[in-house]
């Protein structure tokens, strides 16, 4: 699904894959790269993505950086990786939510100008990937909550301040959404 960015004129989407086979990571992004002309494009471990409004906020911060001044890299598809994994530092970013050889499941985050322009790239993004599409991937499963927690420092004690209507999964979600948050503030 294809979401206008407000305030912003651009589109994104997030798509993911299951069963990927990476072989040489750098060899993968430079492909990638060549064939994504003016379209932000950033790959995550999907099994520590904590669902589509992660990656939204992260983009959404993102781009908030660079509007203000503020961004930490000189590259957008970067500053969403950081923002992601509510990290300064783009090394520790990379090694917490990027992409690494054997890595089975990834989500891909794809920004541009135009709908039509994040239409086209999903469809070269799948062309490229060696795995099975699957979109359910981005889904902040039951299996990946102790793994999300772990990666943002999550304790029971943060958790346990949030209301109590609130189902675990979508305090987490939450609590990471407000831990990228806090990037902002640290700059």
């Amino acid at each position: 699904m294809i979401k206008q960015v407000e305030g912003f004129d651009k589109y994104v989407a997030f798509i993911g894959f299951r069963n990927v086979r990476l072989r040489d990571v750098d060899h993968f992004l430079k492909l990638i790269r060549k064939k994504q002309d003016k379209v932000v494009t950033q790959f995550f471990n999907a099994s520590l993505v904590a669902g589509r409004k992660h990656l939204f906020f992260a983009t959404l911060n993102a781009l908030k950086a660079f509007r203000n001044g503020t961004n930490i890299s000189k590259n957008l598809a970067i500053e969403c990786l950081l923002y992601a994994s509510a990290q300064r530092q783009i090394r520790m970013a990379f090694e917490l939510l990027g992409i690494k050889q054997g890595l089975s499941q990834i989500a891909v985050l794809i920004l541009a100008d135009s709908e039509s322009s994040v239409k086209d790239s999903s469809i070269e993004v799948t062309n490229l990937v060696e795995g099975i599409r699957d979109d359910r991937v981005l889904d902040f499963s039951d299996e990946k909550t102790s793994a999300v927690r772990k990666l943002f420092g999550i304790s029971d004690v943060e958790l346990g301040s949030r209301d109590r209507n609130d189902d675990e999964k979508r305090a987490i979600s939450d609590l990471v959404i407000e831990h990228m948050a806090i990037l902002v503030t640290q700059r």
